[in-house]
């Protein structure tokens, strides 16, 4: 075992472990507040072109994907009152502890896509799938406001393929290239920082 895994394992244990209280106010809150599920089951591509479920709390309304897996704008009409702060917070990513546990992720790495963008990778962007996937990297911190970007945007869809994907995959690489202890703290410490500013 690395000792990225280790950390990896020994954080994401502990963020359970501390961090249930505030596992089941939310899940309350989510159950009040709209009808379906607490948990929000997503297929993204992982580690080797894998296929695997990445778990959220619930921050829309039941069957809103179907509308498309971009959100625009911070008050996209398909997010929830109570999961709009939870966005905010990233706070709908802490279920992603158990993706960690379970091997499928890291803390910290390129984080996620879903098939249809990762189709639009070319030859040497598919190499940011040769390491897990994580819940934060550089890029998460970087484009914390891509919502808003996308608001502005005359075609999202076709700006965030064209604009903003390549420059994540960027971002993404540089963390590969330099993945080191050092470089996997301070982005942790950093996503922390500007989660709770809610920036």
């Amino acid at each position: 075992m690395n000792s990225i895994r280790f950390f990896d394992i020994l954080l994401a244990m502990l963020g359970v472990v501390i961090l249930l209280p505030l596992f089941i106010l939310i899940a309350l809150c989510i159950k009040i507040s709209s009808k379906g599920s607490v948990f929000f089951n997503q297929t993204r591509v992982g580690k080797n072109n894998i296929d695997f479920k990445l778990f959220k709390f619930r921050t829309m309304y039941v069957q809103a994907e179907a509308k498309g897996q971009l959100t625009v704008g911070g008050r996209d009409s398909r997010i929830t009152k109570v999961g709009y702060y939870l966005r905010k917070f990233k706070l709908d990513e802490l279920p992603q502890f158990f993706n960690v546990l379970l091997g499928q992720m890291s803390l910290v790495g390129p984080r996620p896509e879903v098939r249809k963008y990762v189709n639009f990778y070319t030859a040497e962007q598919l190499k940011v799938l040769d390491v897990l996937p994580g819940i934060t990297d550089y890029a998460s911190i970087a484009f914390r406001n891509e919502n808003d970007l996308l608001e502005k945007a005359t075609n999202p869809e076709e700006y965030y393929i064209k604009e903003i994907m390549p420059k994540k995959i960027e971002l993404n690489k540089q963390f590969i290239e330099q993945r080191t202890l050092k470089n996997y703290f301070s982005i942790l410490f950093a996503t922390i920082l500007t989660s709770v500013k809610g920036k």
